[in-house]
């Protein structure tokens, strides 16, 4: 498959996959006898890892710092949570892929983002409060 039918396969642009090749998320796919990206089932399973994780507020650095842990998840994309008897070394093996210290970090980013946005709201609403919506509007 093609760069742009990849791409349109996973919701992103050729683009992206570029740069998660140059960033090392994704390995460099086959070449065809010209030359052009070709990306298989395995690729395109990767992929859909990378944007899935990407949606749920991990960055590309993060990723980066768990690349060559990435194909354990798209091997088996379930939740982390759910493995059966027979699969149980498989998920044991998934729910260090992405890595508990690269989510606690984006967890505390996160809080210290809604800490800032959450004083920065109240700031707001208290300068609302002393001079009153009348005062914004005459600016």
């Amino acid at each position: 498959m093609r760069i742009g039918d990849a791409a349109a396969a996973v919701g992103t642009t050729p683009r992206a996959l570029r740069f998660y090749e140059q960033r090392g998320l994704l390995p460099p796919p086959r070449r065809t006898g010209s030359g052009q990206r070709d990306y298989g089932p395995d690729e395109l399973a990767l992929l859909q890892v990378i944007r899935r994780l990407l949606a749920l507020g991990l960055t590309v650095s993060d990723l980066t710092a768990v690349a060559d842990r990435l194909p354990l998840l798209a091997a088996d994309p379930r939740p982390c949570g759910t493995t059966t008897a027979g699969t149980a070394r498989a998920g044991t093996a998934r729910q260090g892929a992405v890595g508990a210290a690269v989510v606690e970090r984006r967890i505390a980013a996160l809080d210290a983002e809604i800490t800032r946005l959450t004083r920065l709201r109240d700031a707001l609403r208290a300068g609302l409060g002393e001079e009153g919506p009348a005062a914004c509007s005459a600016q």
